[in-house]
Formats: C-alpha cells, sequence, structure tokens
C-alpha cells in the first residue's frame, strides 16, 4: 500500500533511534490499522449464509450505523513474544469513516475521512496520507462495501467456540494477500476480537471493550487537518 511505502521511507530518515525490529513492528502497525481496524466495516452490511458466527454478527449489524470502541492491541512474532502492546479508542461511521486513536507513550491518530486517510505521529510531528480508493484489494473496507463479495474475496470457516466467542476464519483467495487470515470473535455484543496473521508470522490481535452502538453522531471526528509545522508525506485527493 502507498501509504506504508510512505512511512517506510520515513522511518529511514529520522533521528529517533531504532533497531530493525522496532521498524518491521510500526510498519506492521500501519498496515494493520489501515486493513483491520477498517475491516469493521464488515459490520455495517448483513452477512449471509449459514452458520452461528455469521448469525451472530447478521443480528449485530442490522441496523447498525456507528460504531465505537475501546481497544487493547497485542502484536506478537512467530515465536509468540510479544513485539508490541498498545491501547486506544476507535469510532466508525458507515459506510467508509473511521477514527482510531492510539493513547500512551506514542500517539497516533487514523482518519479515513471517506476521500483520504491521514496518519498522524506526534511523536515525530508528522502526517502521512493517501487517497482511501479501491487500490487496497485486500482491505476489507472495499472489498465488504458490497456484502456479496465476502464470499468472491474470501474463503470463509466457521471455526466453533473460544473463549466465550464464536471465531470466523477469513482467508484471502488473492494469492498476493499480505495476510494469511482474518479471525472474527462474536458474541451477541458484536464483534470483541479481530486478529490478523500476515506472510510475515506476526499476529495482531485487538480486543474491544465498552462497545456503542450507534452513539450519537459527531461530524468532526472524521474530519483531519494536519496540525501546522506537521512534515506531511503524501498527496491528499481533492474534493470533486
Amino acid at each position: 500500500m502507498v501509504c506504508v511505502k510512505c512511512w517506510h521511507h520515513h522511518l529511514q530518515k529520522i533521528e529517533i533511534e531504532k533497531t530493525d525490529n522496532e521498524a518491521l513492528v510500526m510498519n506492521h502497525w500501519i498496515k494493520t490499522i489501515l486493513l483491520l481496524s477498517l475491516s469493521i466495516s464488515v459490520s455495517c452490511f448483513a452477512a449471509d449464509g449459514s452458520g452461528p458466527a455469521r448469525t451472530v454478527l447478521e443480528q449485530f449489524v442490522l441496523g447498525l450505523d456507528r460504531f465505537q470502541a475501546d481497544f487493547t492491541q497485542t502484536v506478537r512474532s512467530q515465536d509468540g513474544r510479544i513485539q508490541d502492546q498498545s491501547f486506544g479508542k476507535v469510532w466508525l461511521q458507515s459506510p467508509d469513516k473511521l477514527r482510531w486513536v492510539y493513547s500512551g507513550d506514542f500517539p497516533e491518530t487514523i482518519v479515513a475521512d471517506g476521500r483520504n486517510i491521514w496518519i498522524y505521529d506526534e511523536a515525530l510531528a508528522q502526517v502521512t496520507v493517501k487517497p482511501q480508493s479501491r487500490q487496497a484489494s485486500d482491505s476489507p473496507l472495499m472489498i465488504l462495501t458490497d456484502v456479496s463479495q465476502l464470499d468472491q474475496q474470501f474463503q470463509v470457516t466457521e471455526l466453533g467456540d473460544f473463549e466465550d466467542m464464536l471465531l470466523l476464519e477469513l482467508r484471502s483467495l488473492d494469492s498476493e494477500s499480505q495476510f494469511e487470515r482474518i479471525l472474527l470473535g462474536l458474541n451477541p455484543d458484536g464483534i470483541r476480537m479481530m486478529v490478523m496473521e500476515d506472510a510475515f508470522g506476526l499476529r495482531t490481535e485487538i480486543r474491544f471493550m465498552d462497545i456503542l452502538r450507534n452513539p450519537p453522531a459527531d461530524p468532526e471526528l472524521f474530519k483531519f487537518t494536519p496540525p501546522e509545522g506537521a512534515d506531511v508525506v503524501g498527496v491528499a485527493a481533492l474534493a470533486e
């Protein structure tokens, strides 16, 4: 994805010292957020098909227009070691708007406004931007705006119970996809867990808490203006 390449290129130039492993984790962070967090947009559309997990998903998404939750995120290497842990808050609005905020020592904000995706790293005073388009072919946001594409783009499998959740596995049918599979953990309250496993063996697990269905609308959440003095990497799509 273009924004990930821009981020990786800028990482090579910053003065903050990072190991190769830390840079890999940071790259994985950005890639996962653009795909994983936006994949919650599946919850804005009813899923067809049989199976208890898909039935729970369909019941949860019925009438869902906005989504808000706190989250924790853990990135593990192939051997199970924790590479990174973080926490924050996410807001979604159907069909294509997102605000994903990392708190803690390295705060970051990601905003998808329906036209562009903005990534703001406060510590680096850097903003990365790219048009929010269908170019990210394996992004569930782009695929699942038409839920009929779910089975066209993924092999979907019910995996049964796990920690009081029903698991739904999505494996991309695209041989060039950067991710081996996506796992959705569902219960009657909605999406409680999402897991992304990539081709490099990294496993990102996101747990959602304090979920709110259709909280009061706040259009300002999905607007972003680069802070004064911030370094902007990339070119934003202009309003039509």
